[in-house]
């Protein structure tokens, strides 16, 4: 069941000003930011920074708003990859840092543009932001400034300048906004928010000065160096600064988290003057994945009738150039598969490959444009019942340069279908099963914190019967959720299982031993953590029951 998007002050954004905003650093840090090495950057260790960001994650993965799309994601990611490992050849990150801190970007069902770092290395990107940037390069430019917010310890930086906030006093905001905030009262959260006297009158980060320069400087250097074009930087600055000028109507946190000082923008622009604008890489992708997030920040039966309608006016298709017309193509088409019309949905990804096929000389930008409508039309087509039509399109894919190099959402998707296929021919489906089961099985091994794989193998294993197995992967998507609880019940029911003489596999049954050994560990400690904490929320009797 999909969810109305939320308003623009989700409780994440509440979270962060609670725990970033600190008020202005004391006049010292201002002229001079301490180093990587100073003390004040070492009160707030890496250690303790991950811990603290892992706490925070915890909460936003539970929240109906944290946004696990295959394709959005996949897509992201890639640019995150890019700009990661710019920054890793840069120096930017540290070695010791690599490995410590997470790296890890997420999106938010949001439709306000915005984007914002956590502590410990997490980055969230807001569906607003990726609808509202006209191309790769400015996603990147954001997404690169707020890389070298970690890769600079800012966030550290600027509670080891704030003598009066502690841990446990950050910790304990960002619980008491959760609360306020689920409780759908903005002036109550704000009203947490000004008694812990730890946020600006805002609400929002308040970075000082010379860290937003700091993190446009060398995000612009990362930016040019994963290949992206620079003056996606200036770009994006200059969108920003229009359309909040033309309308300001709340819906720009990240100008209020970031502001957009004048001497930022010039400098922006004088840094592309000397580097060069840059090759811009090929909009088609980005464009259809622009689309697929203004469908997705807002799934309201009204706003989606009126995506899918665009689709029954030839004329106004025609009358667009080649990029809008398959952007309009894509987002009609998604937005019939969420209202249950596969029919229409099938149509529009037809029709879009037709023309994308027909060019002359495809390029890197239409070939992952053709997997985006073959995994749409996929979808559809499971959603209309012919799974085996689904596999045979999701087939003709380019073949990977290796064999564990399948893109995660045509391995999910393939998943999904053979599970359709099962449903539909059992016989028939065997030997798809067992091939996506190993597929998923690979996966998780080298991605463990997947919570879709672990749940699509699960449901797998269960269709083949394999009952331990499928209990075992259920649990690891409750881990990997940071339900611990209910991962334990799940690995103690499997354990019930094996020893009631109900399974047979042996090695399995003695994975599921040492994983419920493992997680109950973990448990331990968390609740020793809390315990040490004043104020925190005791664990129950049932978590305590090892």
């Amino acid at each position: 069941m999909t969810r109305p998007p939320s308003r623009p002050s989700r409780w994440w954004a509440l979270a962060l000003a609670g725990a970033l905003a600190l008020g202005p650093p004391p006049l010292a840090a201002q002229v001079r930011l301490p180093s990587l090495g100073d003390a004040d950057a070492d009160a707030f260790s890496v250690g303790t920074e991950r811990g603290f960001g892992e706490q925070i994650m915890r909460e936003v993965r539970r929240d109906p708003d944290y946004l696990d799309d295959p394709v959005l994601l996949d897509y992201v990611r890639g640019i995150w990859g890019r700009l990661l490992k710019a920054a890793q050849q840069r120096g930017e990150i540290p070695p010791e840092n690599a490995s410590l801190l997470a790296w890890e970007v997420f999106l938010v069902r949001d439709r306000s543009i915005n984007a914002f770092a956590l502590p410990g290395g997490f980055v969230g990107v807001n569906l607003g932001l990726i609808a509202a940037t006209g191309s790769a390069d400015e996603l990147a430019a954001v997404m690169a400034h707020e890389l070298t917010h970690v890769t600079q310890r800012h966030i550290a930086r600027s509670i080891a300048n704030t003598q009066r906030v502690s841990m446990l006093s950050l910790a304990g905001l960002i619980l008491g906004m959760l609360a306020a905030s689920k409780a759908g009262s903005s002036d109550a959260a704000q009203a947490v928010i000004a008694g812990t006297q730890a946020a600006s009158m805002q609400g929002m980060l308040n970075y000082s000065r010379d860290m937003e320069r700091e993190a446009d400087r060398v995000g612009f250097g990362v930016l040019g160096d994963a290949g992206f074009a620079p003056s996606g930087m200036a770009a994006m600055f200059e969108r920003l600064e229009t359309a909040s000028r033309l309308n300001d109507s709340g819906a720009f946190p990240y100008l209020r988290t970031h502001p957009l000082t004048v001497d930022r923008i010039s400098e922006a622009r004088a840094r592309t003057l000397q580097s060069g604008p840059g090759k811009a890489g090929d909009p088609l992708l980005h464009q259809l994945m622009s689309a697929r997030a203004r469908v997705l920040m807002d799934t309201s039966p009204p706003n989606l009738r009126k995506l899918q309608d665009r689709l029954a006016d030839p004329a106004a298709l025609a009358a667009m150039g080649p990029t809008d017309r398959l952007a309009t193509l894509y987002a009609g088409g998604l937005a019939a598969k969420l209202l249950g019309d596969p029919a229409a949905a099938e149509a529009a990804g037809a029709q879009a490959l037709q023309q994308l096929q027909a060019k002359a000389q495809p390029t890197a930008g239409t070939r992952a444009a053709e997997a985006a409508f073959v995994l749409l039309r996929a979808d559809a087509l499971v959603q209309h019942g012919k799974p085996a039509q689904a596999l045979a399109a999701l087939a003709a894919l380019p073949a990977p340069a290796a064999p564990d190099a399948v893109p995660r959402p045509v391995l999910l998707a393939r998943g999904d279908a053979a599970l359709a296929l099962g449903r539909a021919d059992p016989p028939a489906a065997a030997a798809e099963l067992q091939r996506s089961s190993e597929a998923l099985r690979s996966w998780v091994a080298l991605h463990p914190a997947d919570p879709l794989a672990w749940e699509l193998l699960g449901q797998i294993d269960e269709a083949l019967g394999r009952r331990l197995r499928a209990m075992r992967a259920q649990a690891e998507a409750r881990a990997a959720l940071g339900d611990l609880t209910g991962a334990i019940d799940r690995l103690r029911a499997a354990q019930a299982l094996a020893r009631g003489g109900s399974a047979n596999d042996f090695i399995e049954a003695s994975v599921i031993d040492a994983r419920l050994r493992q997680l109950q560990n973990q448990r331990r400690q968390l609740q020793a953590e809390l315990r040490t904490r004043p104020g925190q929320p005791r664990p129950d009797d049932r978590d305590s029951q090892d």
